[in-house]
C-alpha cells in the first residue's frame, strides 16, 4: 500500500516552490508511470532546446546536454539526471529572463511563509556545523554510483578526460567533502534514471548560492564572469579536466573560508522553514543513491490489489503541507501506504516535524530504509536538521506503533486511488481515534456523495467528517499527467452532537 513520489529531476535553478493553478511541476522525481511500464505520457510542454553534434560525436551522448532553470509553466519534469549542462552563450538571454522570473518566485513564497512564520522551527544542524567534529559519516557518495549501478555503462563526463578522473566538493556544513568520478551514462537508461557528476556538482552549487550565502557573496559567487557555475561550464566546453578541478578546489576554498567566519550559520539560524527546492535537491540526492539503484523492484506489484504503486509528486506534497493542512514542526505526519518514504522525508525536512509512514511491500521497505539512512547523512552533509522519522513495515491496519500513534496524528495522508472498497470502509472505521481536528488527505472521498446523517446512520464513522473536495492540477501524481481531485477532511465529532440533541 504505497503513495508518494519517486524523485525528478531538479533544476539547476535557484527556483522557488510555487503551486500554480496552470500547472504543478517538479523538478526532482522519478517517473514513476515509466518505472512501472504505464503507457506513454504525452508531454504537451515545451520541449528542451536540441544539442548540435560536431561530426567526431556522433554515435556518443553529448556531455553537454541542457539543465537550465526550468520555467514551470513550460518545462516537463526531467528525472535525476536526464540532460547535462550546458550554458551556451545562445543561452544567455533566456536565462536572464528565467532568472528575473524565479527571483520573483522566491519573494512571493518568502513573503507567503513569513506572514505564517513557524518559529518554533530551527533550521541548522549544529554538530555538522562544529569544527570539533571531523564530519566523517558513512553515506554514499557520488563516486559510488558507477559501481553500484549495475544496469548502467559509464563513460568520462567529457572528451579526452582520463577515466575515473576524482573530484571532491565541499557542501556549507563542515562535514567531510563529496566524491565525484566525473562519469555519464553512455547511453540513457530506459527508465530515464540516469546519475551524471557534472550534472549534480552544478546542482549543489546553485542551491548553496541561492539559500546559504548573504547577497554580497551571492553576486560574487553567481556573476556571469567569475561566479563558479559560469567558470565550471566554460571549463567543461574547453574539455579543460585542469581548469575544471580549479573551479572547484576554488569553491571549496571558498565556501570553507565562508562557514569557518560563521557567515552560512548566520544565515541559517534566521530561517524557520526551509524553500521547497532545496528540500526537493537533497531528497533527489539521496533517491538517486539509494532508490533508483533498486528501482526495479518497484515493478512488483499486483494490479486489483491494495498493493498499486503510485506517487505523490513533491509540489503537489508542498501544496497539501503548507496550504491545505498547515502542518507545523511541533506536530505529527502519518503516511498510511509510505513507499519508499519519500513524503515521509519530505515532510520531516520541509517541516520539521515528527513524521511517521508504514508499508507492506517488503522490497518497497527495503529501499525505504535504505534511503532514510541516506537522507539522513545527506541532511548532515547539507547542515540541516530534520524532525524525526519512524518507517514501520507491515499493515498499517495492525501495526501496533501506527496504532499508538494514530491519536496523536495531526495529518493523516492516504493513497487509496487504487485501494479496494473494503479496505476503504476498515480505514474510515480507524479514523474513530483520531483526535478531533486532524486532518485526513485522500484521493478518494471516504465519505458516499449525497450522505447525510439520519437517525439511522447516527453512529456512522462517516458523519465525523467534515469533507472538502480540491482540485490538484497537471503534474502532481505519477499516474497521469492530468489534473484531477483530492479531498481533505477533518474529524469532527459536534454534527453528531448536535443532531443527537436535535432530536431528544
Amino acid at each position: 500500500m504505497s503513495f508518494n513520489y519517486l524523485l525528478k529531476k531538479s533544476s539547476a535553478s535557484t527556483q522557488s516552490l510555487q503551486i500554480r493553478k496552470e500547472v504543478v511541476t517538479t523538478k526532482t522525481t522519478i517517473r514513476t508511470a515509466s518505472l512501472l511500464n504505464a503507457a506513454p505520457r504525452s508531454n504537451g510542454l515545451q520541449p528542451s532546446r536540441k544539442q548540435t553534434k560536431r561530426p567526431q560525436d556522433k554515435g556518443r551522448r553529448s556531455p553537454l546536454h541542457t539543465v537550465k532553470k526550468e520555467n514551470e509553466a513550460t518545462r516537463k519534469r526531467r528525472t535525476p539526471s536526464q540532460g547535462l549542462v550546458n550554458f551556451s552563450s545562445d543561452d544567455s538571454e533566456v536565462e536572464e529572463e528565467e532568472e528575473e522570473e524565479e527571483e520573483g518566485s522566491r519573494k512571493k513564497l518568502k513573503a507567503e511563509l513569513d506572514q505564517d512564520p513557524d518559529l518554533k522551527r530551527q533550521v541548522r544542524n549544529k554538530t555538522a556545523f562544529s569544527e570539533d567534529d571531523e564530519g566523517i559519516f558513512p553515506m554514499v557518495h557520488a563516486a559510488d554510483i558507477p559501481s553500484l549501478d549495475k544496469t548502467t555503462k559509464y563513460v568520462p563526463s567529457f572528451e579526452g578526460l582520463p577515466e575515473n578522473t576524482e573530484v571532491s566538493l565541499q557542501y556549507p556544513s563542515a562535514s567531510q567533502r563529496e566524491r565525484y568520478l566525473l562519469m555519464q551514462p553512455r547511453t540513457k537508461r530506459s527508465d530515464n534514471n540516469d546519475f551524471n557528476a557534472l550534472e549534480d556538482i552544478v546542482h549543489v552549487m546553485h542551491q548553496v548560492i541561492a539559500h546559504y550565502l548573504p547577497l554580497s557573496q551571492r553576486e560574487l559567487f553567481d556573476n556571469d564572469a567569475t561566479g563558479y557555475p559560469k567558470r565550471l561550464h566554460r571549463a567543461i566546453s574547453r574539455k579543460s579536466e585542469h581548469e575544471l578541478k580549479t573551479v572547484i578546489e576554488d569553491w571549496n576554498d571558498a565556501l570553507s573560508k565562508l562557514r569557518s567566519e560563521g557567515v552560512i550559520s548566520k544565515i541559517l539560524d534566521e530561517y524557520h522553514s526551509i524553500q521547497p527546492d532545496l528540500v526537493e535537491r537533497i531528497l533527489s540526492q539521496a533517491c538517486a543513491r539509494t532508490v533508483s539503484l533498486g528501482v526495479k523492484s518497484l515493478r512488483e506489484y499486483e494490479n486489483g490489489t491494495d498493493n498499486v504503486y503510485g506517487e505523490l509528486l513533491p509540489r503537489f506534497v508542498s501544496r497539501i503541507l503548507r496550504e491545505d493542512t498547515h502542518l507545523k514542526s511541533d506536530q505529527t505526519f502519518v503516511d498510511l501506504g509510505s513507499g519508499v518514504g519519500n513524503v515521509v522525508l519530505q515532510a520531516a525536512l520541509e517541516i520539521g516535524c515528527e513524521s511517521w509512514g508504514c508499508e507492506m511491500m517488503k522490497n518497497t521497505c527495503d529501499l525505504a530504509e535504505q534511503q532514510q539512512t541516506e537522507f539522513e547523512a545527506r541532511c548532515r552533509l547539507w547542515g540541516l536538521v530534520a524532525g524525526d522519522i519512524h518507517l514501520e513495515r507491515g499493515d498499517f491496519l495492525s501495526n501496533t506503533a501506527i496504532a499508538k500513534i494514530l491519536p496523536k496524528a495531526d495529518v493523516v495522508l492516504v493513497n487509496n486511488q487504487a485501494f479496494t472498497p473494503q479496505l476503504n470502509e476498515r480505514l474510515t472505521s480507524l479514523f474513530l481515534d483520531l483526535k478531533e481536528g486532524c486532518r485526513i488527505v485522500s484521493l478518494k472521498s471516504f465519505v458516499p456523495a449525497g450522505h447525510k446523517i439520519s437517525a439511522r446512520n447516527l453512529y456512522s464513522p462517516f458523519n465525523i467528517l467534515e469533507v472538502e473536495q480540491k482540485e490538484y492540477f497537471s503534474e502532481c501524481v505519477s499516474w497521469t499527467a492530468a489534473p484531477g481531485t483530492y479531498y481533505v477532511s477533518r474529524k469532527d465529532s459536534r454534527k453528531i452532537k448536535a443532531f443527537a440533541a436535535r432530536n431528544e
